[in-house]
């Protein structure tokens, strides 16, 4: 059997019942106000009756909320078409590694793993230490002085006594400093993006070492 993907459905009935609804405030306020109007004018002083440019300001107030009421309608629809195309566009992502925040290291056993590091200021000393997954530290890496910005690193995938290590997960942490003082550095991995999804009016990518980030924080992709 079959397996309908309902969401588009559900989206299409949701704006369309809210387009509804809109409509149907809008018409609910002016018979409202018409019928105020016609009830003000009927029971109005005859000694002292409505004057033309009191008519003309409450018809001119209004339209004005008529207006306002169409503007915002207009404005949530370009919204929701403005996330759809994020979505779409963010599509195109998926399959591709990308940089952001993160500190997990993927080591096959072979080949270098590439990774950087993103400082907010120029640092004279920057230390990185690998460690594996019952937290045991592997590999201590120098890197030296570094300036602002995002710097790109690699990892052989050996140890400190220089022998290549298992396959499997890995982290890392970085230390840096400039003349005694910290710089606070950001650990940036490579993942690959496994799904796109809208969320909150935003989009995010769901990466394959799992947990998911926004297009804002993504520094590269190849």
């Amino acid at each position: 059997m079959a397996v309908t993907d309902t969401s588009a459905v559900n989206s299409a009935s949701a704006n369309a019942a809210a387009a509804a609804s809109g409509a149907s405030s809008s018409a609910d306020i002016e018979q409202r106000f018409l019928k105020l109007l016609v009830t003000q004018l009927n029971n109005q002083d005859p000694l002292n009756p409505m004057q033309n440019a009191e008519l003309t300001s409450q018809l001119a107030q209004m339209s004005t909320v008529s207006g306002i009421e169409k503007l915002n309608t207009a404005l949530s629809g370009l919204v929701s078409q403005s996330g759809a195309s994020q979505v779409l566009q963010a599509a195109s992502l998926i399959g591709y590694s990308v940089l952001s925040p993160g500190n997990e290291l993927v080591a096959s056993g072979k080949d270098p793993v590439p990774f950087a590091v993103e400082l907010p200021a120029s640092a004279g000393a920057v230390s990185v230490v690998i460690t594996d997954a019952a937290g045991k530290t592997v590999r201590t890496i120098e890197a030296g002085a570094m300036p602002q910005g995002v710097n790109g690193l690699s990892w052989d995938g050996k140890n400190d006594a220089g022998d290549a290590v298992e396959a499997g997960n890995y982290r890392y942490s970085v230390v840096a400093s400039n003349g005694g003082a910290a710089v606070n550095a950001t650990a940036l991995s490579f993942s690959q993006v496994a799904a796109v999804k809208q969320v909150g009016g935003g989009v995010s990518l769901e990466l394959a070492a799992g947990r998911s980030i926004g297009l804002a924080d993504v520094r590269m992709f190849l």
